[in-house]
């Protein structure tokens, strides 16, 4: 396992994080692909052992169940003071006045609810799963700063917004002396490049680690284009994201494959190779349902794609929408 810092910081993270939206209790949520908890176990044990420290999961992945399983798992698994705990919180658990976003009502209640689910005292990263553009960011940036202070979240991350509202973000927390964001999660992969236009250069040049989401697009890079499986099939979220770009994925994806195939290595490892390359870019955030998912992500550290393949990867994309903010 190769390992670095996250952000401005001295924590060391794995290049690799796992992603753990696919664990939790599968009728909790909207996800019918999701593995329950004797399912989930062998694998989260399978990422400690190949030295991936570095964990992530939210109050919202399968009703806060993904917490609880990922929670049981690392405390038998792992040792705490080595492991890397994310966790975020935005998306309503249900339909109610004050239930999601991030008012301070909510930050206080929702790490407290997060740390019960988690069995564990504290997080090391606490995100803001999108932007909330019916509170005051002043309000919010105070309140991840009490969580901090209070010792409940050792740092504090960003997921998927635009660069001016991540920017003022952290001007605000800077201006009052506050704690300011040491990572971003954008949603990056050879399909969907429109951070690198603007919140990547500015995480690079202010520092901020970058922990993409979707690195295979949600899995439409982790096999030949066409071969859809249950998950894809299923996946509304995924639709909505890609259902307007497919011709344009569709030469993107032809040109992974035959990168792969000249490589002779699994989609997979080609498409997070290029992600792992990608100046500014801490670990991607991969999916695992299976073993080979995870021996795949680990595979594709050492493999160091030419700059004729990079190239070739790269050409065939046009610009797209930006999505993935709501």
């Amino acid at each position: 396992m190769q390992f670095t810092r996250l952000g401005p910081t001295g924590l060391t993270v794995s290049r690799i994080c796992l992603g753990c939206m696919t664990y939790g209790i599968p009728d909790r949520g909207t996800h019918p692909w999701t593995l329950d908890e004797a399912a989930s176990r062998p694998l989260i044990r399978q990422a400690v052992e190949l030295g991936i420290n570095f964990f992530d999961t939210a109050n919202a992945y399968s009703d806060g169940t993904s917490e609880e399983i990922v929670g049981r798992a690392l405390k038998d698994f792992a040792r705490r003071d080595e492991i890397v705990v994310a966790t975020k919180l935005y998306f309503p658990s249900r339909r109610a006045p004050n239930v999601g976003g991030l008012s301070r009502k909510a930050v206080l209640h929702e790490i407290d609810a997060s740390l019960q689910r988690l069995g564990m005292d504290f997080v090391d990263l606490y995100q803001i799963h999108r932007w909330d553009p019916h509170t005051p960011i002043e309000e919010t940036m105070e309140a991840l700063h009490d969580v901090v202070k209070a010792g409940k979240a050792r740092y504090i991350g960003a997921s998927s917004m635009f660069a001016w509202q991540f920017a003022k973000a952290q001007q605000v927390a800077a201006a009052q002396g506050w704690t300011r964001f040491i990572s971003m999660q954008p949603e990056l992969n050879l399909l969907y490049r429109e951070e690198e236009r603007e919140m990547l250069p500015l995480c690079r040049d202010q520092g901020v680690g970058v922990i993409p989401w979707s690195p295979l697009a949600r899995g439409r890079l982790a096999r030949p284009w066409g071969q859809d499986t249950p998950r894809v099939a299923s996946d509304d979220v995924g639709i909505k994201l890609f259902s307007h770009t497919e011709d344009n994925d569709r030469r993107v994806a032809q040109a992974l494959d035959t990168v792969a195939k000249q490589r002779d290595v699994p989609h997979a490892q080609v498409a997070l190779a290029w992600l792992l390359q990608k100046p500014g870019v801490t670990a991607p955030i991969i999916g695992a349902s299976k073993p080979r998912h995870l021996d795949d992500a680990v595979a594709a550290l050492d493999l160091h794609l030419s700059d004729d393949e990079l190239k070739a990867l790269e050409a065939p994309y046009l610009p797209h929408a930006v999505v993935g903010f709501e």
